[in-house]
């Protein structure tokens, strides 16, 4: 792992910290499964935010008035579907003022490349930073993929957000936009022969909606 991006964030907070190691359990229900993955992120959305732009701004309190800062970024929440929906609430909670624009990729079993199917992007950029949402960064395909379509849109700042990633899929992401900072809860091993992240937890989006 020695190899590994400079711009790859792996969070040592010990609440992250404790919440991944319950979500990893396969004996958790879905409705368990679901609040850990919003609270999870929730955690590392506060931490991928930390550089956003601030301005000064003045405010008028009961007692006198109060010198304060305001993001002046517009954010855009963009989850892939479908793991990624997940990741939204607790994050668009936080930032109500938040876009979300949703991208729909699927994995190929048999090549394990991504295949979009929905993507319903304004014709011209709406916000300043995305944050791609999708809790597995395994083989890096569908996290480069929507990283292409957001720069082809005109998207300035791109940030993925993760909870659990692969080497495979952090190294081909970086590779193909080492502009974009990853944003994980943990780095994992590897991946096994069909693409899925050992030791990680099975499949994120099978474990949210109970279909797996």
């Amino acid at each position: 792992m020695a190899d590994l991006p400079a711009n790859l964030r792996i969070s040592n907070h010990p609440l992250i910290q404790h919440k991944l190691s319950i979500l990893r359990d396969k004996r958790i229900e879905p409705k368990k499964f679901r609040e850990l993955i919003r609270e999870i992120s929730i955690l590392l959305a506060y931490e991928a935010t930390a550089d956003l732009r601030l301005t000064d701004k003045e405010v008028e309190t009961p007692l006198a008035t109060a010198h304060c800062r305001a993001v002046v970024e517009t954010i855009g929440l963009v989850p892939v579907l479908r793991a990624g929906l997940g990741m939204v609430e607790g994050i668009w909670e936080m930032m109500p003022g938040a876009e979300v624009w949703h991208i729909g990729l699927f994995r190929d079993e048999r090549t394990l490349r991504p295949v979009q199917y929905y993507n319903k992007l304004p014709i011209n950029p709406t916000v300043q930073v995305c944050l791609i949402l999708d809790p597995m960064l395994a083989t890096g395909g569908s996290a480069t993929a929507t990283v292409d379509i957001l720069k082809h849109w005109g998207a300035e700042r791109i940030k993925y957000v993760g909870i659990i990633g692969a080497p495979e899929g952090v190294n081909r992401l970086h590779t193909a936009h080492p502009d974009v900072p990853i944003h994980l809860a943990a780095l994992d091993e590897r991946l096994n022969e069909i693409g899925y992240i050992v030791p990680g937890l099975g499949d994120a989006g099978d474990r949210q909606f109970g279909t797996g």
